[in-house]
């Protein structure tokens, strides 16, 4: 994978109260990633941009929510893809740097 790429797959971090207590439990961070990156390219980029070691990549396509509108028409937000990245043992990501 070349180098521009390895910058494009990652989107950027997930936070929400289900992602840290996975953290936390079972040492994963989850990313916002491209809809169409593949595992192996999500695990070589986490590990060259954070210099840390993957031990695995499960990855999860979001459906966008349907919303209606103030004049009632039904609108779609974006379907997008999640990646839960686990870290080897002693390895972590500081998620605060990086906001």
């Amino acid at each position: 994978m070349n180098q521009e790429r390895i910058f494009k797959v990652i989107l950027g971090p997930h936070l929400s109260e289900k992602t840290s207590r996975i953290s936390e439990q079972n040492n994963q961070v989850t990313f916002k990633v491209l809809s169409d990156a593949s595992k192996p390219e999500i695990k070589e980029a986490v590990e060259k941009l954070f210099k840390v070691q993957v031990r695995d990549v499960q990855i999860l396509n979001v459906k966008g929510k349907s919303k209606r509108t103030a004049r009632g028409k039904l609108r779609s937000r974006s379907d997008w893809k999640k990646a839960y990245v686990r870290l080897e043992q002693g390895q972590e990501i500081d998620l605060a740097d990086l906001g």
